[in-house]
C-alpha cells in the first residue's frame, strides 16, 4: 500500500552495466535534480529482465516524474525505449532524461519523445517490410517460408526401411538423410491416417 496520500514524487532509475563500474555520477545527478526514491541496478542492458526498474515503474502515480541519467541507462533499444515511454504515458507520468535534455512536462521534450516514437514506428516497418520481401522473394523461386518439408519419397524409403525392422532408427537416419524427429512425425500422421 503507498502511504504518500496523493503526493507527487521524483522517482530515479540509475543502471550500470557490470558490478565494477560505478553508479555514483548517476546517484549524485538524480539527486540533484530531486528524486525521492531512487532505484539502481548492475546488470547489462541487453537484459529485458529488470527487476528494480519494474520496481521503480510499479511505485509510480499520476503526476509522478521518472528520471534517468541518460536514456542508454534506461534502455539499449529504440523499441525497449518506446516500450517504457508508452507505460509512462498511459500511467500519466512525466518523464526527465538528464544528460538528454528531455522533459515530457515541456512542448520540447514532449517533440523529442514523440519522434523517437516515430522512430521506433519506422524501423518496425523496416523491418516488416524486410520480411516480406524476402518472402516474396523465396516464393517467385519456387520456395515457401517457414521450414523446409523432407523430400517424400526419402520418407517413403524411411518408413520402409523402419517397417522391415532390419535397421535401427540411427541406421535409417544414415540411410536416408531424414532426421529421427521427421521419421517419428511420419510414423505418427502414418498411424492416424490409418486410424482416422
Amino acid at each position: 500500500m503507498d502511504s504518500r496520500e496523493g503526493k507527487k514524487i521524483k522517482v530515479g532509475y540509475a543502471r550500470v552495466s557490470t558490478a565494477d563500474q560505478s553508479l555514483d555520477l548517476q546517484l549524485d545527478a538524480l539527486q540533484k535534480a530531486g528524486c525521492e526514491r531512487i532505484y539502481t541496478e548492475k546488470l547489462s542492458g541487453a537484459k529485458d529482465d529488470r527487476p528494480e526498474l519494474a520496481r521503480a515503474l510499479d511505485i509510480l502515480r499520476p503526476g509522478d516524474v521518472f528520471v534517468v541519467y541518460k536514456l542508454d541507462r534506461l534502455a539499449r533499444s529504440t523499441k525497449k525505449l518506446i516500450e517504457v515511454a508508452e507505460q509512462l504515458k498511459g500511467l500519466e507520468v512525466e518523464f526527465v532524461s538528464i544528460k538528454d535534455n528531455i522533459d515530457t512536462s515541456t512542448p520540447t521534450g514532449k517533440l523529442m519523445f514523440g519522434m523517437l516514437a516515430v522512430l521506433a514506428e519506422f524501423e518496425r516497418d523496416i523491418i516488416r517490410e524486410r520480411t516480406m520481401a524476402g518472402l516474396e522473394a523465396a516464393r517467385a523461386r519456387g520456395r515457401k517460408g517457414g521450414r523446409p518439408s523432407a523430400n517424400v519419397k526419402k520418407v517413403q524409403q524411411a518408413l520402409s526401411l523402419y517397417d522391415s525392422r532390419n535397421h535401427s532408427v540411427s541406421e535409417i537416419e544414415e540411410l536416408t538423410g531424414i532426421s529421427r524427429a521427421t521419421l517419428y512425425r511420419a510414423l505418427k500422421k502414418r498411424k492416424e491416417e490409418q486410424n482416422g
